[in-house]
């Protein structure tokens, strides 16, 4: 993933200076985001969440981003640390990268990238928003579906032979048949998007040319048994029909709704598929239409010549069938029954997206903060586009790995050497020396505690009390207190050489004639004021809120406000309890500031955002200085999505 102070794509958060204090989130980050570690940079890509674990890969949900606002989603599949050394194993990733990075399809999933770092190969693919058909028949379990329907049955069938006849026709730049067979067509690895469309996944154990076989070295058999062509479990040697032979056990079972192959064991079920009759549609499901009947059993032969011999031909055979038939075939209709099994699920995948997409943002804040370390290439990645590498390329970075590792090493020495002057350098060496502090800390307390603090006005995310740390020092700074139902407090502090660490304390009044129930937790009048303290910068096509310098920590100056004499409260109605809702907040191809009711709120992408429940005006401010506001209702224990796009 690009990133860096050098480039800054429009669509990043602002930064705020190298003055900032950082926030709990920011800070959270800083010491390696959540407890699994993520967000974090892996090659060009910030990894966001891990999708799965295998016993050889791991996969994992990633961004990346570049100039221009470019913002991809991908997938990468990242080899485990222990199969690292398994050279068999290597050599089948990069076959599937090789194989894969030359199929461009509607219904293939499109491989982008191949490399390695950190020590650990990867292929970097097209992230898919959709279900496995594994996925989506559990799914109809739960939503009390009676059975899968058969135009969408038919939409799956018509999509995986599409794809299919694309990558056993494919020829390479001579005209040659590359002779590409799948070998793993199931559940697992046929995918239905939200947006209608099937995609044919996972070409991990494809096989093309002569090198073909059905074994790996220890002897397993590869690809799921149920699904195994007769060939194919016999260890035979495999051509394009032990696809179609796949395909046609699917549509048997998702137009049934019976498994076809289904043993004891798994050789039971190898016995099953070599040696014993089929049973038609039709004596499983009564009413099996004929026609059908009669692609499927074709697809089914057990003798390879009597079957389809080409996936073209059974798309043909599929395809005359819904014409004559009049079956509703639809992309649309298939987008409908897609949403409608995984509402609640979508919902929960675009708050993680947007989530995500605002923990990276945090994260390039964090790294644009950092002072380098050295002047020269972070890290060691090889990353090329997977079309362009062959094998042979990567076998020979391999080749030359010891090399590698030996420049590695030495630059890695180099800056060790570098960072031990520079901190030689810095390290004071009188007494007096020792007394001078470039930074200080401001402590910020209340009565009662929980109060909101603008800091030279900008809302602090804490509440008190709180401590900032690794404030400049010889510089003014405004502080203001406000807690609902009760007074405002401001004061200024200033960090010095002599004052390093300062500590404020306000001591609030309640305020009887402004109820809690109908106070703002941060008046708009107060925002008002503070905000005057801010200085709008525009720099290189973005806006940025710069917040006058923080103070750094050694005295200790207490300010106490007196509370005026206590007398008893009138009497009033018991306050009407809140409820919150939350608010997700975005803007297409940019970003842009966002306040809420007057408030200050952040820049896009905003995540979570907790609210009262009920009607609130949402501005955005973009960096282009194009500005709108909206009406957003924010529902009780809910969460309510907005995006501008102007």
């Amino acid at each position: 993933m690009s990133s860096g102070k050098s480039l800054r794509s429009p669509t990043l958060r602002p930064d705020s200076g190298p003055d900032e204090v950082l926030s709990p989130s920011l800070q959270r980050i800083a010491a390696g985001g959540r407890e699994d570690g993520l967000p974090r940079r892996f090659a060009k890509y910030t990894l966001l969440r891990k999708l799965a674990t295998g016993g050889m890969a791991e996969l994992f949900l990633a961004l990346q981003k570049s100039v221009a606002g470019f913002e991809k989603l991908v997938v990468i599949k990242r080899v485990l640390p222990q199969m690292v050394e398994d050279h068999a194993f290597i050599d089948m990733l990069l076959q599937e990268a090789r194989i894969a990075a030359t199929l461009s399809h509607p219904n293939i999933v499109q491989i982008y990238d191949v490399g390695e770092a950190e020590g650990s190969f990867y292929i970097a693919m097209e992230h898919i928003h959709g279900e496995d058909i594994r996925s989506v028949i559990r799914q109809m379990r739960v939503k009390d579906f009676p059975e899968f329907p058969v135009e969408h049955a038919l939409a799956i069938t018509l999509g995986v032979c599409a794809g299919l006849s694309y990558a056993h026709e494919k020829k390479d730049l001579d005209g040659k048949p590359l002779g590409i067979v799948h070998r793993d067509i199931s559940p697992q690895n046929v995918l239905m998007t939200f947006s209608g469309d099937v995609k044919i996944v996972d070409f991990g154990i494809a096989k093309s040319d002569s090198k073909m076989l059905t074994e790996t070295k220890s002897g397993r058999l590869k690809g799921k048994v149920p699904y195994m062509s007769p060939e194919q479990a016999r260890g035979e040697r495999l051509d394009g029909r032990s696809d179609i032979f796949s395909a046609g056990v699917m549509l048997f079972e998702l137009t049934t709704g019976r498994r076809l192959f289904k043993g004891q064991s798994e050789f039971e079920t190898l016995k099953l598929i070599c040696d014993r009759e089929y049973p038609k549609p039709s004596e499983v499901r009564p009413g099996y239409p004929p026609a059908l009947e009669a692609i499927v059993m074709k697809a089914l032969a057990k003798n390879a010549d009597d079957r389809y011999q080409s996936a073209r031909q059974m798309q043909n055979a599929l395809e005359v069938f819904i014409r004559e038939e009049r079956v509703a075939v639809s992309s649309t209709a298939l987008e409908k029954f897609m949403r409608s099994l995984f509402e609640d699920k979508l919902l929960s995948q675009e708050d993680e997206i947007v989530q995500g997409r605002s923990a990276v943002t945090e994260l390039e804040r964090v790294e644009s903060l950092r002072p380098p370390l050295a002047t020269g290439q972070p890290g060691s990645t090889l990353s090329m586009p997977a079309a362009a590498r062959t094998v042979t390329g990567i076998r020979r970075y391999r080749a030359g790995k010891p090399l590698f590792l030996l420049s590695a090493a030495a630059v890695l020495l180099a800056g060790i050497f570098s960072v031990s002057a520079l901190i030689g350098k810095r390290r004071p060496v009188t007494a007096a020396a020792t007394q001078v502090a470039s930074t200080g800390a401001l402590t910020i307390e209340s009565d009662p505690e929980g109060a909101d603090v603008l800091v030279d006005g900008v809302l602090r995310p804490e509440k008190t009390p709180l401590t900032l740390r690794d404030l400049p020092l010889n510089h003014k700074i405004e502080v203001t207190v406000h807690k609902e139902g009760f007074s405002t407090d401001r004061q200024v502090a200033e960090l010095s050489n002599e004052r390093t660490t300062i500590a404020l304390r306000s001591s609030l009044t309640a305020t009887h004639d402004s109820p809690a129930s109908s106070t703002p937790s941060i008046s708009a009048a107060s925002l008002s004021n503070a905000n005057e303290a801010t200085e709008t910068h525009r720099s290189h096509g973005s806006s940025r809120t710069k917040a006058a310098p923080a103070l750094p920590p050694t005295l200790a100056v207490t300010t106490t406000v007196a509370p005026p004499p206590v007398t008893p409260p009138p009497a009033v109605a018991a306050p009407v309890e809140k409820r919150n809702g939350k608010l997700n907040v975005d803007r297409a191809g940019s970003w842009c500031n966002i306040s809420v009711d007057g408030q200050g709120r952040g820049a896009t992408p905003i995540a979570g955002l907790e609210l009262t429940a009920g009607s609130h005006k949402v501005t955005c401010i973009g960096g282009d200085g194009k500005t709108e506001t909206t009406t957003v209702n924010v529902p009780a224990d809910g969460t309510a999505r907005y995006k501008f796009t102007f």
